[in-house]
């Protein structure tokens, strides 16, 4: 006798004598090797699998709770949004531009977020902020007497007040596209001086616009023949900004500031929050 069952004796008119469904010759030969196996009649998960599975189901689980728990609890200051409300007040003086160049970088929509990130540095964003070693009162970082000499160009009301934060901030905007486009100014002798800004230099032009071409008109000062649009250049002028107006600022000051406007809709950057942390007049979010 064969080892094997004859087909003939198991088969009877074509099916099988125990009652059991017929199968084709080619499944009988699986059927009679996989008999007894319960697990290859409907094969499952081993016990080892099910614990890999469920350990890597609860560790993305942990990771989506911490990043929501995470992004949930990194936002910016609340003084943010109430300094842009008040930056926003302010940009609408059509003086705040520079002259003659009419550059209008501190209250361009895409740009205006250098007033709050400038007043986050320097004051906290506190509009009666004052500072005991330079005599600097309110949100921006300028004395009182230079913001008596910008305000004058505003049409301002007298006298300016440093401690309400509309004009602190109409002043500072004025004086941030100052520094950056240069002006036009009256000499004791009443002849016009031209003041060069940032974009003034051809160097300067390169790193903000790629390009080092400068536009020049009489009467004007020189201005980047091509408009700072990329993130890489406005971050470059924030930075050069910073410098150029806190006298004696470090340049990893100016960097943070760069940094902070870089980043004004991602505050839970790394490098963002460790800023926050490190800046001696933020109250930050709980």
């Amino acid at each position: 006798m064969s080892a094997l069952f004859d087909e003939h004796e198991l088969a009877d008119d074509g099916g099988w004598t125990c009652g059991e469904p017929a199968y084709a010759p080619e499944e009988r030969t699986a059927v009679l090797l996989t008999h007894g196996r319960s697990g290859a009649r409907r094969r499952g998960l081993t016990r080892t699998q099910k614990v890999s599975i469920a350990a890597a189901v609860a560790a993305a689980v942990v990771t989506a709770i911490a990043i929501v728990l995470f992004v949930g609890k990194a936002s910016w200051p609340p003084s943010v949004s109430t300094v842009e409300d008040q930056a926003a007040k302010a940009c609408q003086n059509p003086d705040v531009q520079s002259e003659p160049g009419q550059v209008n970088f501190a209250c361009a929509e895409a740009t205006r977020k250098i007033l709050w990130v400038f007043a986050l540095m320097t004051s906290g964003n506190n509009a009666n902020f004052r500072d005991p070693e330079t005599g600097r009162v309110g949100l921006e970082p300028i004395t009182p007497s230079q913001g008596g000499q910008v305000a004058w160009s505003l049409n301002f009301h007298h006298p300016y007040d440093p401690t309400n934060p509309i004009d602190s901030l109409a002043v500072a905007a004025r004086a941030i596209n100052n520094i950056i486009g240069g002006a036009t100014v009256t000499a004791a002798d009443g002849s016009p001086v031209v003041q060069p800004g940032l974009e003034s230099h051809p160097a300067n032009c390169a790193r903000y616009t790629g390009s080092a071409e400068v536009t020049s008109r009489e009467g004007y000062p020189r201005l980047c023949a091509r408009p700072v649009t990329s993130p890489a250049g406005q971050a470059a002028l924030v930075a050069d900004v910073y410098q150029k107006w806190v006298v004696g600022a470090p340049p990893q000051q100016a960097q943070d500031a760069a940094v902070l406007f870089a980043n004004a809709d991602n505050p839970g950057d790394p490098r963002v929050q460790a800023i926050l942390k490190r800046l001696p007049h933020v109250r930050r979010s709980a």
